[in-house]
């Protein structure tokens, strides 16, 4: 079976670091019944698209995101994939014909100046916020102060920007998840038994230069960073489980100690990742993540002791056969 993947590139998604969240998810996770997960960020859908195809205890799903334009494309490629395939073809060979830079250039600023005329319906809109995200530089997706999309034109020649299998696949998916577009904490509401929660917010800055979050119009500073830090300990007290991922900071800076004393209480793992957005080719590689969780039991935990026990087991059962 073809498997869903995210349908927008999105800077920070979490496609490479699927294996290292996977041995992070809670131990028993696989045991869970009629599991509710909750992704208040939801951004680019990676761990979404993984965890609903890996994991057939959960039951219900709810994602959300403060940008309107994104959710209202996760709600049309639900609701309405065969009308925006048709659009998107119609686009992409529109595009594709064009014959020089120059050409294409007018065009994409075109279809961003429409688009930023937010009167759109659901499909076009749509439609051009995959144009947009497949033609624009590095993928990116930023707005200024008034909410308008203002990233430059990516010099793309002949991109893909109708893959239909990828919108069915993922299609069938999203049939299983509410959508909501709020503030990160109106998802409290919709835990019910057993709950996971995933946070994938916008990233604190690793320096002044490298801020690629704002795709609104409203800042995400630390001090949203502590209002969530808040909101995880609300879910905590109510006896949910949450992964929070975010920058790690105290790897580029060692005296830099602002998420490891704001989630002290908590388990703090850090994940190595690839840098990929950064004007500076030579700023782009591998560099560290954090990983937080309310809870002591991961896979990756299981699996170690598993490991060792096995080798425990192994080292008797020849000492015995040593002394026969």
């Amino acid at each position: 079976m073809f498997k869903a993947k995210p349908f927008i590139k999105w800077v920070g998604g979490k496609t490479q670091l699927i294996e290292q969240l996977e041995a992070q998810l809670p131990a028993d996770f696989d045991n869970w019944e009629n599991a509710t997960y909750i992704e208040p960020f939801v951004g680019g859908g990676a761990m979404l698209f993984y965890m609903l195809q890996r994991y057939p205890c959960i039951q219900h799903a709810i994602i959300n995101d403060i940008n309107s334009d994104l959710c209202t494309c996760y709600q049309t490629v639900r609701d309405l994939p065969e009308q925006l395939i048709e659009a998107l073809y119609d686009i992409e060979n529109t595009y594709r014909d064009l014959k020089t830079e120059e050409e294409r250039k007018l065009f994409f600023l075109n279809m961003r100046e429409h688009y930023n005329q937010k009167d759109l319906k659901a499909v076009e809109n749509t439609t051009l916020f995959f144009f947009l995200n497949r033609t624009c530089f590095n993928g990116l997706y930023r707005v200024n102060k008034r909410g308008l999309f203002n990233v430059p034109f990516g010099k793309y020649a002949n991109p893909t920007i109708c893959d239909p299998n990828t919108i069915r696949r993922d299609s069938e998916l999203l049939q299983r998840v509410e959508i909501i577009n709020a503030d990160f904490e109106a998802t409290f509401d919709y835990a019910q038994g057993k709950t996971l929660f995933y946070f994938d917010p916008p990233y604190r800055p690793l320096s002044n230069t490298s801020s690629f979050n704002d795709y609104t119009k409203e800042a995400f500073n630390d001090n949203a960073q502590v209002r969530l830090k808040e909101y995880c300990d609300k879910i905590h007290d109510a006896g949910h489980k949450f992964m929070l991922s975010n920058s790690d900071c105290k790897g580029m800076n060692g005296d830099d100690n602002f998420f490891d004393n704001l989630y002290r209480s908590y388990s703090i793992e850090r994940l190595v990742a690839s840098r990929s957005i950064n004007s500076n080719p030579h700023k782009r590689g591998k560099l560290t993540e954090i990983l937080v969780h309310n809870y002591l039991n991961t896979k990756a935990n299981t699996a170690k002791v598993s490991y060792i026990e096995n080798l425990r087991l192994e080292r008797e059962a020849n000492l015995k056969t040593h002394i026969v």
